[in-house]
């Protein structure tokens, strides 16, 4: 699986494959030039990449990457270049994560941001995200640009990409704050705060607030004086290693001498620190939540959330499953569904636990949970399908005149072994791997009449996703092809493909 994070709106896009990147963005503006510009960076986990061996005898992997900024049709930015990985001198030497950074300028406006990441070792399909970008920026009114989490912090020796005023600044590219990081390191820039105090002195502070409350964490704050110009770096850093577990705000504020609020600006994130308790770790024995006290069943629950939680909330959710602690577990489901639905979280959970319980009664799998599977994750997401077609052993004809009729026919077998082998000697034939097709009306944010179509590859009964004509998807140009292993030509559709194509 392919994930693409979003920072800006943490969304998560998935593709067939393995490797996992995390992406975010910020904004920025330089007031000697007058040009706004845009930082993307780019987290690959090492280990879900393919590494191939190179001549010197180490391994490297390769992603294709492709940045895109448009409005409407008009493309004002791309970029298009191979990222490789550092090098390693064996495969078991992957537990590592490794960071691009990328800058470009563009005018004040709304853009649509556009990501394209592939793993050039992998023949899994590229997979993209788009999101909205907006600048506006000038000379004349104060502003703050984005705020950028830190992993850290060093003296610049060499100058580089990550060097800012005499420091290299790496970025932390994710919301989601583990109980290994003790400190939230950040960084921001103030534009023109010259133009309404002058030199004039200012205070700048830093703090936490919990986003459902508001209330605010005394112990996590920072205060320092600037003075008046038109471009101010701010660089700091809170400690964060008694702040409990929860959805937290990283919230920034200009003050003047007269403690009047000048600018702000608030960033979440989410804690995971089980080592210290809350006061938001209320007892949920009394809840929907409370009910379930077994806490291998209660982490089947957390992880059947996966298709339909965001990308901190997954995060959050692997956090948890790996550790015991069935307050925080309980807290957690109760919290996910009262978060969407205020009025009746209960009722909504209880709707789709049937589903988990479907998922995990029809297509659990030998060593592998429903939940797991890709026709129990679609069903998970988008609930059950308007229309199923399922064929075990489908053969369609050619005719002469190029249409196609087909038939399930059983296949026949050759040979002594237990492995199916195509009789060819009809020709204009074709014998299809078992497959089903889900037909679904509608989806959410999405066009009218998306499918799926599933295949048996080695006939085990272990579905998996070949196809699907839904946005952020699985999408195969070759995938009839596979399907009949290669009896139809290039670009050619069969009778298959015109089931796809009506959806039944």
């Amino acid at each position: 699986m392919l994930v693409i994070l979003a920072a800006m709106g943490w969304t998560a896009l998935q593709a067939q494959g393995s490797m996992r990147a995390v992406f975010s963005y910020s904004t920025f503006y330089a007031p000697s030039t007058s040009q706004p510009y845009v930082e993307t960076y780019l987290s690959f986990d090492a280990w879900t990449m393919q590494f191939v061996k190179q001549p010197n005898g180490s391994y490297r992997a390769t992603a294709e990457v492709t940045i895109v900024a448009k409005q409407g049709d008009s493309v004002c930015y791309v970029k298009k270049y191979d990222l490789n990985s550092p090098t390693v001198g064996s495969l078991e030497e992957l537990d590592f994560s490794f960071i691009d950074m990328q800058r470009f300028s563009l005018n004040n406006g709304i853009y649509d941001l556009e990501l394209t990441i592939r793993d050039k070792n992998s023949e899994a399909p590229a997979a993209m995200v788009s999101e909205k970008l907006a600048f506006n920026f000038d000379n004349v009114h104060p502003t703050l640009s984005s705020i950028q989490l830190m992993a850290e912090a060093t003296p610049t020796t060499t100058e580089n990409i990550f060097s800012r005023g005499g420091y290299d600044m790496e970025p932390y590219v994710s919301d989601f704050i583990p109980e290994q990081v003790d400190h939230l390191n950040f960084y921001y820039e103030i534009y023109n705060i010259n133009q309404e105090l002058g030199k004039k002195p200012f205070l700048v502070v830093a703090y936490i607030e919990q986003q459902e409350t508001g209330n605010r964490f005394e112990a996590q704050r920072s205060m320092s004086r600037k003075y008046g110009s038109a471009y101010v770096p701010v660089y700091g850093s809170l400690d964060i290693s008694q702040l409990p577990s929860g959805n937290f705000n990283l919230v920034v504020e200009l003050r003047n001498s007269d403690n009047q609020l000048l600018l702000y600006k608030k960033l979440p994130f989410f804690r995971s620190n089980p080592g210290v308790k809350g006061e938001e770790l209320s007892d949920f024995t009394g809840t929907f939540a409370g009910a379930y006290t077994d806490e291998a069943q209660l982490n089947i629950y957390l992880d059947a959330l996966y298709p339909i939680a965001s990308e901190r909330e997954k995060q959050v959710s692997r956090d948890l499953i790996s550790r015991p602690g069935l307050e925080e577990k309980q807290a957690f489901l109760y919290r996910f569904w009262q978060e969407r639905y205020p009025l009746n979280a209960e009722v909504e959970w209880l709707k789709y636990k049937e589903r988990i319980d479907y998922v995990q009664a029809a297509f659990s799998y030998p060593r592998t949970l429903g939940i797991h599977t890709d026709r129990g994750r679609v069903y998970l997401q988008y609930g059950p399908p308007d229309f199923v077609r399922d064929e075990k052993n489908f053969v369609s004809v050619r005719n002469l005149n190029g249409t196609h009729s087909g038939t399930p026919l059983q296949m026949r077998q050759t040979g002594d072994d237990a492995t199916n082998q195509f009789e060819t000697e009809s020709q204009g034939h074709v014998y299809y791997l078992p497959y089903q097709i889900w037909r679904y009306n509608k989806l959410p944010m999405d066009d009218n009449t998306r499918v799926f179509l599933f295949w048996d590859e080695h006939r085990s009964g272990l579905y998996t996703l070949l196809n699907s004509n839904a946005r952020g998807e699985v999408q195969d140009p070759g995938w009839e092809r596979r399907l009949c292993r290669n009896q139809l030509g290039d670009n050619v559709v069969g009778e298959v493909g015109e089931q796809f194509r009506r959806g039944y």
